[in-house]
């Protein structure tokens, strides 16, 4: 009797890098407003949390296990004077969630704003369902905003009744909803005495010293000598005299300023999906890659041997190992000094380079200092 078991591994092998350094042409970069880049500080949004119940549910709601669902029903029921014991209560309509939303600025009181609702039980689907009063807090502890209104939620799970196997069928997540303008603001955070000292500051959202220093060159260039860049990450500007009184129009039009913003040049990788995005900016020297694949075949073999007949022997097993080792020819590609993002990626395409292939090289590259960027792996 005879068994083969044949395992095959693969390995792909980057090979020698060879560099000769030159000067590597600037990256055309498009040019963009300060306010799409940059804030003016002190303006900011503010983050609400609140537990709530949804009810109104066609038995999709929590189960008698999620006790924090009971005890939330009790409370609220002795707030209308209705007294039960928890094993009078049938929750299947109702569920526990966490209703959270974002404060921004400037919002007043009365004003509406959208809040989310997750269920925080075992819950199936909270569509359909009325979310209760719900206080929203900050961290700081006090109420801003109360939520109640009709759960809309962009997902459905339907399915049930016997039969066995899988009969039901879920889109999206049911499990969260979105309650529209559900929000109503009870006290504002931010003042508006912005500028009231006759300055305010900047905050790009991507630090860096070149484009703060640009930045405040275009402000510089239309209202005068009112800017300096403080740090990489802030500008400092003086509010000119004459816009004292309307401090929002010098600021809509400080806005409306089109810089040119600077970028490090970047590689993020992501090794678990292969996914790679490279930057227009990044360059490289001219170096020579080649791809190689080694494949190495192990196959055992069972040989059993039986006693002669009529003697007092036994049987007797014994294994055989044979190994074959491939290589195939190697695919070497030449890039120029010159190159760009675009002919990285299409010399590695042209050698069957996979997304996991490509990652490898590009970390090759930049161990050899031939790859001009920030390698980052998420």
């Amino acid at each position: 009797m005879k068994k083969f078991f044949t395992k095959i591994f693969t390995a792909i092998f980057a090979l020698s890098i060879f560099i000769v350094p030159m000067q590597n042409a600037e990256a055309v970069a498009s040019t963009t407003r300060i306010k799409d880049i940059a804030k003016v500080q002190g303006v900011r949004s503010n983050q609400l949390l609140g537990y709530g119940l949804v009810v109104g549910l066609n038995g999709t709601g929590d189960s008698d296990d999620t006790i924090q669902m009971i005890r939330s029903t009790i409370s609220l029921l002795k707030e209308f004077g209705i007294t039960v014991a928890e094993s009078d209560i049938d929750i299947d309509n109702t569920a526990a969630v966490i209703v959270t939303a974002t404060l921004p600025p400037f919002v007043r009181e009365g004003d509406t704003i959208d809040v989310t609702i997750s269920s925080m039980g075992d819950a199936s689907s909270i569509q359909g369902g009325t979310l209760l009063q719900t206080p929203l807090r900050a961290a700081d502890g006090e109420v801003y905003a109360v939520a109640q209104g009709a759960v809309s939620t962009g997902g459905f799970a339907a399915g049930g009744g016997g039969g066995g196997g899988n009969n039901r069928a879920t889109r999206n997540f049911p499990t969260v909803g979105m309650c529209p303008n559900g929000a109503i603001v009870e006290r504002t955070v931010e003042d508006d005495d912005i500028g009231s000292d006759g300055r305010i500051s900047l905050s790009l959202m991507q630090s860096d010293f070149t484009t703060a220093t640009r930045v405040a060159s275009a402000i510089n260039a239309r209202f005068g000598a009112i800017a300096r860049p403080a740090n990489p990450g802030r500008i400092d500007i003086r509010i000119p005299n004459y816009y004292r009184g309307n401090v929002v129009a010098f600021i809509a039009g400080v806005e409306e300023l089109m810089v040119t913003p600077d970028n490090v040049a970047k590689v993020v990788m992501n090794e678990r999906t292969g996914t790679i995005v490279m930057g227009g900016d990044v360059s490289v020297d001219e170096c020579a890659i080649t791809q190689g694949g080694l494949t190495i075949r192990v196959r055992r073999d069972e040989n059993a041997f039986m006693p002669a007949p009529y003697s007092y022997g036994s049987s007797l097993t014994t294994e055989s190992t044979e190994i074959e080792v491939e290589e195939e020819m190697g695919n070497t590609v030449i890039l120029p000094a010159t190159a760009s993002i675009s002919d990285i990626v299409g010399a590695l395409n042209a050698v069957g380079a996979t997304p996991r292939d490509t990652i490898s090289i590009l970390q090759a590259m930049k161990a050899a200092g031939a790859i001009h960027a920030e390698i980052q792996i998420i």
